[in-house]
């Protein structure tokens, strides 16, 4: 709750609400996005259900990393341009000044071992069950508030089809990683609907999306390109991030990292909370601290370089997207498309639960029972008692700690 000191819409409410998101924001984007749900259009108000999943949807359709565009989104609704910077450096700033450390400390000791890479599945399938029910309370409240009528509930279980079949339809005709963008194609799908179906019922619309081009001069000048160049690209899911590191970062590319080390990277990227971007600033101190051997502090600003390059996109995209969003929203037509994509999201977030139900609740054998019971417990707690997500995914990452070590 806000305080005098700490006023409604202030930065100083905006950097607390983000700095804690930022601390506990483990699961990956669906599960960051629903705490961002809970947090912000549940317990604290600051808009509705139906303008946050039009801004989910949104931000799904620019390049970078949707759920900190979610957060720099979030911070300009609340706060303005100084919200915007707030709020996206208060969430990724946590994971940074994590990760920091263990790339010290993997330098010094040259990998990471075999009990530890345990201890981090036993963690993260731990997390997991708390983040299945999360996601799926936040895809349940999400479509009471945003679905209206049968065309929203068309698209809600169209998106959900899609999003479950494209996949596999993708192996099948064996497509390039680049052309993989299901969420992409399902938006902007959505979106022509909604304004066919807008024009039924009574322009046309362009986006132009510019994209940071990295320049090549000097080694810093080099790296800083290739990080901001994938910064400016990559759509979807973080996950999509290895492959943009293993091509451009190895043999196949720069020739900075091994392999091995860019597993590594996404290996801490993945067990810290935040953006999996983040992996970013993992591999930006080992390409400082081995390959151009700057010592610990020179590392570490090459980490903080490596950082910044990657995430500065998505700080352009936002601050471009907010007022675009505002005014589109006065026009029938762009409404329409708005609400058709925002029902198309719902339908993706009920996706990843479908993705990750299976992997969450069993290891080898038919169940979980620890699982299980954190997932029932999650969603009694959110449903039935509104205990906050973040909470609930701290005590299941206490309870992942204790597996990995008992």
């Amino acid at each position: 709750m806000s305080t005098p000191s700490d006023p409604p819409g202030s930065l100083g409410e905006i950097a607390r609400v983000f700095l804690r998101l930022g601390f506990l924001a483990f699961g990956g984007p669906a599960a960051h996005t629903a705490m961002m749900q809970d947090e912000l259009v549940d317990k604290r108000k600051w808009l509705s259900g139906e303008r946050f999943a039009e801004a989910v949807a949104a931000v799904q359709v620019v390049p970078g990393p949707n759920s900190t565009e979610l957060a720099i989104h979030m911070g300009q609704i609340r706060g303005g341009f100084k919200g915007l910077l707030v709020a996206g450096c208060c969430f990724i700033g946590p994971a940074v000044l994590i990760i920091l450390p263990l790339a010290i400390a993997y330098v010094a000791v040259g990998e990471i071992s075999d009990e530890a890479l345990a201890a981090r599945d036993v963690v993260m399938h731990t997390v997991s069950s708390a983040v299945v029910a999360i996601v799926a309370v936040a895809g349940v409240r999400l479509l009471w508030s945003t679905v209206k009528g049968p065309f929203g509930a068309m698209m809600v279980g169209l998106a959900l089809v899609l999003a479950l079949r494209l996949p596999t339809l993708f192996d099948v005709y064996d497509l390039a990683p680049a052309w993989r963008q299901t969420e992409l194609m399902i938006l902007a799908s959505a979106a022509v609907a909604g304004i066919v179906a807008d024009r039924i019922k009574a322009g046309t619309a362009a986006l132009a999306v510019a994209v940071p081009v990295g320049v090549d001069s000097g080694e810093l000048i080099r790296m800083a390109g290739f990080f901001l160049k994938v910064g400016g690209t990559l759509f979807g899911s973080g996950y999509v991030l290895v492959n943009y590191l293993q091509t451009g970062l190895t043999e196949d590319g720069l020739g900075w990292l091994t392999q091995a080390q860019v597993l590594d990277a996404v290996a801490i990227g993945q067990v810290t909370p935040g953006p999996l971007l983040t992996t970013s600033t993992f591999a930006g101190y080992l390409i400082g601290s081995v390959t151009f051997e700057f010592g610990v502090l020179g590392a570490i600003g090459t980490a903080l370089l490596a950082t910044a390059a990657m995430f500065a996109p998505a700080f352009v995209f936002v601050a471009l997207l907010g007022p675009v969003l505002a005014k589109l929203r006065r026009f029938a037509w762009a409404k329409a498309m708005l609400s058709a994509m925002a029902a198309a999201a719902v339908g993706l977030i009920f996706a990843v639960c479908v993705d990750l139900t299976p992997a969450a609740f069993a290891t080898g054998r038919p169940l979980d029972p620890i699982n299980l019971a954190i997932g029932a417990a999650t969603l009694v707690l959110m449903l039935w008692r509104r205990v906050n997500a973040t909470w609930l995914i701290g005590l299941a990452v206490v309870v992942g700690l204790l597996r990995a070590v008992i």
